[in-house]
């Protein structure tokens, strides 16, 4: 988002609790993220908060892997772990370097997926594609019931994680959701809290 939608979107993330993943090679950060939309004094017109997850993938994780090497690496990369949980991480991650593959039994940890809670308008028939991303986008330029619908579409990509980094690096998608927060969120809630919700799905 442009600097100038900072006063409308207050976005605020809480970093929570550690655990490796079921099943992959794999860390699984639980956060909170906090939304607050803005008016144009500073009061808070509109806010949500919700628990979100962040996979870190380590593919590269083997039985020759630095340990510590790589966890301060995951530390310095994901600004989501405070540098105090250094030895949580190593510790985490001994445990997958060591964790066996055919176990025969599934692992006590249970992952839950992102959970955000339906609302009407979320869920639609036509399923979104992230190679149809800029379709979505010009949506956002057309009438209520349209931005509502490119919102939604941009939102369900958005739930996916692998589909995150290449959104974080679309400055048009970005931008477009960040106008439509700001110029048409009195005239649908529906639509502003589409937006907030991909934002939540976005960690930084």
């Amino acid at each position: 988002m442009q600097s100038e939608d900072a006063r409308y979107l207050k976005r605020k993330v809480k970093g929570g609790s550690l655990d490796v993943h079921p099943t992959e090679k794999a860390l699984v950060v639980q956060y909170e993220v906090e939304a607050t939309i803005l008016g144009e004094t500073g009061d808070e017109m509109l806010g949500d908060r919700k628990k979100c997850q962040k996979i870190i993938r380590l593919k590269s994780l083997n039985t020759n892997t630095d340990i510590a090497a790589l966890a301060r690496k995951v530390v310095e990369e994901c600004k989501l772990i405070h540098p105090s949980k250094l030895s949580e991480v190593e510790q985490l991650l001994f445990y997958l370097q060591n964790r066996k593959k055919a176990s025969g039994k599934a692992e006590k940890r249970v992952v839950k997926p992102r959970d955000l809670t339906p609302f009407e308008g979320m869920e639609i028939d036509e399923e979104a594609n992230i190679n149809k991303v800029e379709e979505y986008v010009e949506l956002l330029y057309e009438g209520m019931e349209e931005k509502v619908k490119g919102a939604t579409l941009i939102l369900h990509l958005a739930r996916n994680p692998d589909n995150l980094e290449e959104l974080l690096q679309n400055e048009t998608a970005l931008g477009a959701l960040a106008r439509v927060l700001r110029e048409d969120w009195k005239q649908s809630v529906e639509l502003a809290t589409t937006i907030i919700y991909v934002f939540f799905c976005f960690s930084r």
